[in-house]
């Protein structure tokens, strides 16, 4: 069985989404998380599982970190869903330690736009 045939648009718009992710956290932008997510969005980070809404009041409060980049991602679509599997750093604001975080984000494509449906993140501090 051979890999599902990925678009050059959609792997465009899903490289694009991933950004737009990672600049709303560095910026506590809630109200670009709340385009971003889907309404039955679920993420997961050590420790604790959180809905849309309980996220986008998460979001919204200072990060604890700073200088966040984008290391590495490779986006795999698979039908109507996509995956993005990434690596950031970032660095403690509390005591300027660089972490490194490993992140999943589910995206499925809902009435022709991309949501994030799901988000695992591995990420020491954050």
């Amino acid at each position: 069985m051979g890999e599902p045939k990925q678009s050059a648009e959609d792997l465009a718009i899903l490289e694009q989404l991933n950004l737009d992710y990672n600049q709303a956290d560095q910026g506590s932008d809630a109200a670009r998380f709340r385009e971003l997510l889907a309404e039955d969005f679920i993420v997961q980070t050590p420790g604790v599982t959180r809905n849309k809404e309980e996220y986008l009041a998460y979001i919204a409060k200072p990060r604890p970190f700073k200088d966040l980049a984008l290391l590495e991602s490779r986006v795999r679509i698979l039908g109507d869903v996509a995956l993005i599997h990434g690596r950031a750093s970032y660095t403690m604001i509390a005591d300027g330690v660089r972490q490194e975080a490993l992140y999943t984000d589910a995206y499925q494509k809902r009435g022709g736009t991309w949501v994030c449906v799901s988000a695992c993140a591995i990420a020491p501090g954050s």
